[in-house]
């Protein structure tokens, strides 16, 4: 049962004291710039991390991978823009699961969601730290020094408010942009389609030029096409401190996945095509090698890609730190976790929401594997896909008649798909990495377990998510 803060002895304040130290800005951002945050996520996915699905599943293996999940992330986004627009709170994915499946449902989509977010920045991290080193800037060889930078750097802007830190997100993501078309250029003027097809068939079930892994690569290579597409699913976060945030979160997430669409697919045609799928595959710096090898050799087109896609990968690093604080802000206030996690700072920025899982995530990127922490993020991503498409699902049959501005193409058809498409992908993580899918799903395990012996006695009513809550099932309970 919540517990109603501020009629209760217990708590020893109002509730409009307690969630009086627990506001956002409202009116921050356009949808513009929700579109920007949403890219901003994303698009350090383009400059590495997707190409470590090469050795998975070869070209053609990934390449069916991305159609498939860029057709997840589509249906998905179009299902979060209705109910986006129908319950804009800071909690997201987790706001809509709450609504729609009770406490219980509400806390395993919000711990799934602070599981990806907490452990993407820091795979991002390890990917910031090779191009640090490959741009051999300040003489930096050890990567943790630049980890600990990145952290200390960029939670201390979000720590100056949300209006500066969505600008600098959009300023960043649309440099990154840049550099994207300008690797296109390079990419095309060095394409060789003989190139997409050179790894060596294996003889694996189905395996063929196309597919040198079989079906069964198809499947492997699922996590890393993700990382073309992870994360936009968090611009409903920013509801709370949106103009107008039943269009703007909707439009700003829309536009944001058929920008990254786009990107995504001139990535992926024109690296290999360039490099060559094997060689592209154990790449440290996988655009710039591929302009150097097509072009080559070191020219100032490949130095001015190496350096924006620096830019880029700092642009996903700092706004995912965005989303993991007002994703561990909504839970907090709600007391799904410790309320001290809630409190916002003068500037009215969750300060421990912003310090407590940079901390973590630094320790996380110490360990320099990203690509074993991209399964980590892949795991928490997907599995919050599904609870979220079941939502979606949910709210459709059990309040048909919730205002919803923006309502989803498709309905139940298309979050179906997404559903369908989000459980092969958790599954997928256990065929990548079995040890890194099964610690993903133990620290899951050890968050629900604090939930259900502690934290589900100890709801705050008052807060909006749970007040969300409270009118769908009055309104129920009334029809």
């Amino acid at each position: 049962m919540a517990e109603q803060v501020g009629s209760t002895p217990a708590t020893g304040t109002g509730s409009s004291d307690y969630l009086a130290a627990r506001q956002l800005r409202a009116g921050s951002a356009s949808w513009v710039l929700l579109a920007g945050l949403g890219v901003a996520y994303v698009i350090s996915g383009d400059y590495a991390g997707w190409h470590f699905g090469l050795a998975q599943g070869g070209w053609g293996g990934l390449a069916v991978a991305a159609v498939l999940m860029a057709l997840m992330y589509t249906c998905m986004v179009l299902g979060l823009a209705e109910m986006s627009s129908a319950l804009p709170a800071a909690g997201g994915g987790y706001t809509f699961a709450r609504v729609a499946m009770g406490p219980w449902g509400g806390f395993a989509t919000g711990a799934a969601i602070l599981l990806e977010y907490a452990v993407a920045p820091a795979a991002i991290a390890t990917f910031i730290g090779g191009y640090v080193e490959s741009l051999g800037l300040f003489g930096i060889t050890d990567g943790w020094w630049v980890y600990l930078a990145c952290y200390v750097i960029f939670v201390g802007v979000h720590l100056l408010g949300v209006g500066e830190a969505l600008k600098a997100c959009f300023v960043i993501a649309a440099i990154a942009l840049v550099g994207l078309v300008l690797f296109a250029v390079g990419g095309v003027l060095s394409f060789d389609a003989a190139n997409l097809f050179d790894i060596p068939v294996t003889d694996a079930a189905g395996a063929s030029p196309f597919l040198p892994f079989g079906l069964v690569g198809v499947w492997a290579s699922f996590p890393f096409a993700i990382w073309f597409f992870l994360a936009v699913e968090g611009v409903p976060l920013a509801a709370e401190e949106a103009r107008d945030p039943v269009r703007a979160v909707p439009r700003g997430i829309i536009v944001a996945m058929a920008v990254l669409v786009v990107a995504a697919a001139a990535v992926l045609l024109l690296a290999p095509g360039a490099q060559g799928s094997q060689a592209l595959s154990e790449s440290e710096n996988p655009l710039v090698s591929a302009l150097e090898t097509g072009l080559g050799g070191p020219s100032w087109l490949s130095t001015t890609v190496n350096y924006i896609g620096l830019l880029g990968l700092v642009a996903s690093f700092f706004s995912i730190i965005y989303a993991y604080s007002r994703q561990t802000f909504a839970l907090s206030r709600a007391g799904y976790l410790p309320r001290v996690l809630s409190k916002t700072n003068a500037r009215k920025a969750p300060t421990l929401a912003l310090v407590i899982p940079a901390l973590i995530g630094f320790v996380l990127a110490a360990t320099g594997n990203g690509d074993i922490l991209i399964n980590l993020a892949v795991f928490g991503a997907t599995l919050s896909y599904v609870l979220v498409m079941v939502a979606h699902q949910v709210l459709r049959a059990r309040h048909p008649d919730l205002p919803r501005p923006y309502r989803t193409p498709g309905g139940r058809v298309t979050t179906g798909i997404a559903l369908v498409l989000a459980l092969a992908a958790v599954v997928a993580t256990f065929l990548v990495d079995v040890v890194a899918a099964l610690c993903a799903l133990g620290a899951f395990a050890v968050l629900m377990a604090y939930f259900g012996l502690y934290s589900r006695h100890h709801l705050v009513a008052a807060a909006p998510d749970e007040e969300f809550a409270a009118l769908a099932k009055a309104e129920e309970e009334l029809e």
